[in-house]
């Protein structure tokens, strides 16, 4: 079958050179069955008239696209571990398989993988995927991508009839391939590898080649280095507020999770807030709460550090320096914007932004509220009233402790276009995540290969999607 008209192939990583990625090949694997393909996103990337064979054949065996990147490449990186340095990370149980260019905003798409076989990099792994693991990214990214947050998408999940070993899951169990849709490979980890092997030459062409591809719009910039750490930061601290806003715990935050254009990726652990906690961790292994709720925008200015690090041979360290000082102070920026617009409202002023956020979470810490409700109750601010003193969570609003968080909401007007008619607003509680529902989504997998909940709570996401589509992003 044809590719679609909007199918427009990119090979830019081929240009980075031979000291930035192995050539690999995928695992032979002795089953493909199609679990999940993205029908949303596809049109995007002019992959949605592919049969589902052919979908197979492309993100099952990876046979190449066409005109895209002849063979898969595993990039490689080192990165901070929970503040241990590595040298020996890179892509391990993964590669770039292609790139395409986005048919609605023309920005460069990468198609990377996970679970698709060993690489140089595995260090002693399998490089295998749980199906578990992939019905848990295909949850997160489909979430976050609802909620607003700049995120990965998950674009297919195929079986692959293998029985794996894990020590944090049941075994044996299933395996799977995952491909993810994303705007970029690079990490900051790509950087610090580059640093710890003295090569100023390769820094210099990975900052020209990140601009040129990311960041055209710096192409002029008298200091390149220092224009893309600015931006960079800008992304860094704004994807930061969005995971804040929308109650996410990624679990892992080191170096090599966080890529050059501050995009959400790779979901191992993570987890939903059941309310707010600023100490809850998502990874059993996060002992010290390194990268709990409430430390995440700490250790994201951590990361920002390192990256900082890395430029600093191309620019001065004054500059460097001022930029990575005003992290907290975007970062904040952005999280009154976020929480504006996970509430549907029009911002008065910066302060008034600041006083609401705060009064929200101090409500939320206080209440113990369920950490959607707020935001799904009072969608639309005003127009909400009635629906919420009314509604499942009446007896919350009705504290003393909501008295300030209400006398602002009330001070602010919606914003255009909201439909409290939209059926995900006449039921009376939104779509949550918590990780009793993650469970109770993978165990009819698991024990009867029946995988209607999973479909049922993608349209559930999928209804909020189109409920808060009015909200300014």
């Amino acid at each position: 079958m044809p590719l679609s008209r909007t199918y427009t192939p990119a090979t830019h990583h081929s240009r980075l050179g031979d000291e930035f990625y192995d050539v690999v090949k995928a695992a032979d694997f002795p089953a493909h069955i199609l679990r999940y393909r993205n029908d949303d996103v596809s049109p995007r990337i002019g992959l949605d008239t592919l049969d589902d064979a052919e979908w197979v054949r492309h993100f099952g065996y990876f046979d190449p696209l066409p005109g895209s990147l002849p063979r898969p490449l595993a990039l490689r990186y080192h990165g901070h571990q929970f503040h241990a340095y590595n040298p020996d990370l890179g892509d391990g149980r993964g590669f770039l398989f292609a790139q395409l260019m986005d048919g609605v905003d023309g920005r460069l798409l990468d198609i990377g993988t996970k679970g698709s076989g060993t690489t140089p990099w595995s260090r002693g792994g399998d490089g295998r995927l749980t199906l578990k693991g992939g019905v848990r990214e295909i949850l997160a990214s489909e979430r976050l991508d609802a909620l607003g947050v700049r995120t990965s998408r998950t674009l297919s999940v195929v079986e692959t009839g293998e029985n794996l070993h894990r020590g944090d899951e049941p075994s044996p169990t299933r395996s799977c391939v995952l491909a993810r849709l994303s705007h970029s490979h690079i990490r900051i980890g790509t950087f610090q590898r580059l640093v710890a092997h003295d090569d100023r030459a390769s820094i210099e062409h990975l900052v020209a080649y990140v601009i040129e591809t990311y960041y055209p719009h710096l192409s002029d910039a008298a200091d390149p280095a220092a224009a893309l750490y600015d931006a960079a930061t800008t992304r860094i601290a704004e994807m930061t507020a969005q995971w804040m806003a929308a109650g996410f715990v990624h679990g892992v935050l080191n170096t090599d999770n966080v890529n050059i254009t501050g995009e959400s990726f790779d979901y191992g652990p993570w987890r939903f807030l059941p309310h707010f906690d600023p100490d809850f961790t998502a990874a059993y292994f996060d002992h010290s709460g390194l990268y709990a709720y409430g430390r995440q925008p700490q250790a994201m200015m951590w990361n920002v550090a390192r990256l900082g690090e890395c430029l600093l041979p191309l620019s001065r360290i004054e500059t460097i320096q001022s930029i990575f000082n005003d992290f907290q102070a975007r970062y904040e920026r952005f999280l009154d914007i976020t929480v504006l617009n996970r509430l549907g409202l029009k911002e008065i002023s910066r302060k008034s932004s600041t006083d609401l956020r705060e009064s929200l979470f101090s409500f939320m810490d206080e209440s113990q509220i369920g950490f959607e409700f707020p935001f799904f109750d009072w969608y639309g601010g005003p127009l909400s009233q009635k629906r919420a003193t009314s509604g499942l969570h009446k007896d919350f609003y009705a504290q003393d402790s909501f008295r300030p968080l209400f006398d602002r909401i009330m001070l602010h007007e919606p914003v255009p276009g909201i439909d409290l008619s939209h059926p995900y607003f006449v039921g009376e509680a939104p779509a949550m995540m918590p990780v009793e529902t993650v469970e109770a989504i993978w165990q009819p997998i698991a024990t009867a290969d029946d995988w209607s909940r999973l479909h049922t709570e993608l349209a559930r996401i999928a209804s909020m999607k189109a409920a808060l589509d009015t909200t300014p992003r």
